[in-house]
C-alpha cells in the first residue's frame, strides 16, 4: 500500500522575537528542577539516546538518533514524566508542602500517607498516561480512576488494572472520554489529572508538559555538544511536542532545531487547523480511526496549540503505513545498527523519516524540509510495545530480518 503523506511549513512560525509567557514555563533552569524531582525516584535512569549510523547512511542523512522510551521507569512510554510532575506538584499544593524542594522522599512520611490515602485522581487516556497515573497514585497511596475511550487495548487496560486502577470504558472517543472524567471529577470532588488544557484548566497540563521536559533534558546532554538540525516530534493532544516546542525555543531561540510535527491522518487536528489558516484551532470529530492508539485525539490542547502555532515549523499528517512502516524497520535494524522495539505512536515518526527519503513520490517534501548529507535528526520513540499482541501481528506480517 502507497503510504500517504500531507505536510503543510507554518508560515506563522517565529525564529525570534519576544518570549511569551506560554513559553517561559520551560526554561533549561525548569528542565533541570524538574529532572531532579524525576532523579529523586529509586526507578530513575536516563533512557537511552540510540545513534543509527546504518540506517542514516542509507537514508542520505549525516546521523540519526532515537531516544528510546520504552525503559522508562519500568512503564514501556513517556508518559510516567508528566503524570509524576504534575500529581506530586498538586499534593504538594494542596498540603502546604509548595515551598519544599519537589521529591519522591518529601511523601513518605506517615502524616502525610495518612492524607493522602483517602483522595481519588482520575483521568482519561488512549492507555499510556493512565497507566502512567496509576502508577504514580500507587507509589503515593491514593486512589485512580481511569476512563479509556471505546475499543481501547484490553493490554493497555490490564496494564492500568495492574497498579491498582479502576479502570472504565466509555461509549466514546477520546475527547469524550476528557469530558466524562471532568465532569466525574467535579461531581465526586475528585483530582483531575489530565495531560490537555482548555479555557480554566491550565495549571495541572503545565506541570505535565514541565515533565517532559526530563526527556529532552536528557537528550541534549546525551548528544555531548552535537546539535541537531532536526526534531520529529508526535502530537496527540500536542502537550508532547509542545513542550519540547517550547524548551528547544527557550534554550536556543533562533538557532533551534527545525521542528516537524507528525500525526495520523485520521485525528489531523493540527494539521488541519494550520491548513484552515485560522488562529482558533479546528476539532476533529468522529472515531479517529487510526492504529496509533496514542494519538487518536480531535481536540488540541488550548496551551500547546498557542506554542506550536507560533513556534512549530512544519506539520505533519500520515496514514497509518508510515507507522508499521517504523516499526518494521527499528525492529530490523540496519547492519549492526540497534533493535528498538517500538509501538505504533511511538515509531511514526521513523517511518515517516524513511518514507519521505526513501519514497521519490515525497521527494519535494525532502527537500521542502532540508533532509539532506547535511541533517542530524533526533527523534522519540514514545513508547515500546504497549500492546505486545498488535505489536507482534505487525512485526510477523511483513517482517524477515533473516
Amino acid at each position: 500500500m502507497q503510504s500517504r503523506i500531507m505536510y503543510i511549513r507554518n508560515s506563522d512560525a517565529r525564529r525570534e522575537g519576544p518570549e511569551g509567557k506560554t513559553v517561559r514555563f520551560f526554561s533549561p533552569a525548569m528542565a533541570r528542577q524538574v529532572r531532579r524531582f524525576h532523579q529523586s525516584f529509586p526507578e530513575y535512569n536516563k533512557t537511552d539516546l540510540v545513534l543509527l549510523p546504518n540506517l542514516a547512511r542509507e537514508l542520505g542523512i549525516a546521523n540519526l538518533w532515537i531516544k528510546d522510551e520504552s525503559s522508562r521507569f519500568g512503564l514501556n512510554a513517556f508518559k510516567v514524566l508528566g503524570a509524576t510532575h504534575a500529581l506530586y506538584r498538586l499534593m504538594a499544593k494542596e498540603y502546604g508542602a509548595e515551598e519544599e524542594p519537589l521529591c519522591f522522599d518529601l511523601f513518605q512520611s506517615a502524616d502525610i500517607k495518612k492524607k493522602i490515602k483517602d483522595r481519588t485522581v482520575v483521568t482519561a487516556t488512549d492507555g499510556n498516561h493512565g497507566r502512567a497515573l496509576a502508577w504514580a497514585a500507587q507509589r503515593l497511596g491514593c486512589r485512580a480512576v481511569v476512563y479509556l475511550p471505546k475499543g481501547s487495548s484490553p493490554a493497555r487496560m490490564e496494564c492500568i488494572r495492574s497498579h491498582g486502577a479502576e479502570v472504565v470504558v466509555v461509549d466514546g472517543n477520546y475527547d469524550e472520554a476528557v469530558c466524562y472524567a471532568s465532569d466525574q471529577a467535579q461531581k465526586q470532588g475528585w483530582l483531575l489529572i489530565q495531560d490537555t488544557a482548555w479555557e480554566g484548566y491550565q495549571e495541572i497540563p503545565i506541570w505535565i508538559m514541565q515533565g517532559y521536559m526530563t526527556l529532552m533534558d536528557e537528550a541534549l546532554e546525551q548528544l555531548n555538544g552535537i546539535f541537531p538540525t532536526h526534531v520529529l516530534a508526535q502530537c496527540g493532544v500536542g502537550s508532547f511536542s509542545s513542550a519540547l516546542q517550547a524548551y528547544l525555543f527557550e534554550a536556543f531561540g533562533v538557532e533551534r532545531p527545525l521542528f516537524i510535527v507528525v500525526e495520523p491522518t485520521e485525528a489531523a487536528c493540527y494539521y488541519r487547523s494550520v491548513v484552515n489558516g485560522t488562529n482558533v484551532p479546528q476539532n476533529v470529530e468522529g472515531n479517529l480511526n487510526t492504529i496509533m492508539a496514542g494519538l487518536a485525539c480531535g481536540r488540541p490542547s488550548l496551551l500547546a496549540w498557542k506554542i506550536l502555532k507560533r513556534y512549530a515549523d512544519v506539520f505533519v499528517a500520515v496514514d497509518d503505513e508510515v507507522a508499521l512502516k517504523g516499526m518494521r524497520r527499528l525492529h530490523c535494524p540496519v547492519g549492526d545498527d540497534r533493535k528498538i522495539v517500538s509501538g505504533e505512536s511511538g515509531a511514526v515518526t521513523t517511518g515517516f523519516l524513511i518514507t519521505v527519503l526513501e519514497n521519490p513520490v515525497y521527494r519535494e517534501i525532502a527537500g521542502a524540509l532540508k533532509l539532506d548529507v547535511h541533517s542530524r535528526v533526533l527523534v522519540v520513540s514514545t513508547e515500546g510495545d504497549t500492546d505486545p499482541d498488535l505489536y507482534k501481528r505487525i512485526i510477523e506480517e511483513k517482517v524477515d530480518c533473516g
